[in-house]
């Protein structure tokens, strides 16, 4: 099974700008973590029927969860940013 890159990183950004948004609200900052899974999850499900290049799953439970990753990897991008800024 070849894993689908370009597909997992575009839901990754997506949800990244959805944390960007979050953020210059007046929301919580201790939401933006769920916001971005759960942004995630609904864009892997998305992808999944869509006719997205490479997607690496075949079934809504693994989208969701394969959307719920990069999502949260989104979070942790934004952290490892704003470490290595210090």
């Amino acid at each position: 099974m070849e894993f689908g890159i370009a597909s997992v990183a575009a839901i990754t950004v997506i949800c990244y700008l959805a944390g960007l948004v979050a953020k210059s609200s007046s929301l919580d900052s201790r939401h933006i973590p769920v916001i971005c899974g759960v942004a995630g999850a609904i864009l892997g499900v998305a992808a999944m029927y869509l006719p997205m290049a490479d997607f690496p799953a075949t079934d809504p439970l693994t989208a969701a969860a394969v959307g719920i990753v990069s999502g949260l990897a989104a979070t942790g991008i934004n952290q490892v940013y704003k470490q290595n800024k210090k």
